[in-house]
């Protein structure tokens, strides 16, 4: 495994829209590893292919609606994601590991169920909700080139952030 260079705001490659993935090989798997030892180095909660310059379908969720896991077991893995299916609303603070130290309201939906493949090729679908729902929504839209700051109300003043504000 090897950590890999998260790409920041102004980098051509956050914007472009990611291909699906076809081949579940070997390359794929040292990707997922080196993604989900990067999203643990910089303590996120989601990671996206494109976000370390790699335009394929692929995510790495946080399932923190699993506290009884460790945080390694709380990745899950998506290829291909597809929202199948959602419910409510959430409004709040969202942030990005490609957008650093910048935040801002942002509307979701309560709950998401995503459809996807494992590392393997094989379909599978996972449910979240709050931050989890957040997070596959989010990670999902970095396969398209949207960024948070695309979708957010208004961006949160640094006194906001110091004191918690929303």
């Amino acid at each position: 495994m090897a950590l890999r260079n998260i790409l920041k705001t102004g980098e051509p490659r956050l914007r472009k829209t990611s291909r699906r993935v076809t081949e579940f090989n070997d390359r794929l798997h040292q990707l997922l590893d080196d993604m989900k030892e990067t999203l643990l180095d910089a303590g996120g909660v989601g990671l996206a292919g494109p976000q370390v310059g790699v335009l394929r379908d692929v995510i790495l969720v946080m399932d923190t609606n699993r506290e009884d896991l460790t945080e390694e077991e709380q990745i899950i893995e998506l290829i291909n994601p597809q929202i199948v299916e959602k419910a409510g609303e959430q409004t709040g603070p969202e942030g990005c590991l490609s957008v650093p130290g910048e935040y801002g309201i942002v509307t979701r939906p309560e709950t998401v169920t995503v459809k996807a493949q494992d590392r393997y090729g094989r379909e599978f679908t996972v449910s979240g909700y709050g931050l989890t729902a957040r997070c596959f929504c989010h990670e999902i839209d970095h396969l398209s080139g949207i960024l948070f700051t695309d979708l957010a109300e208004r961006m949160m003043t640094p006194e906001e952030l110091a004191s918690g504000e929303e």
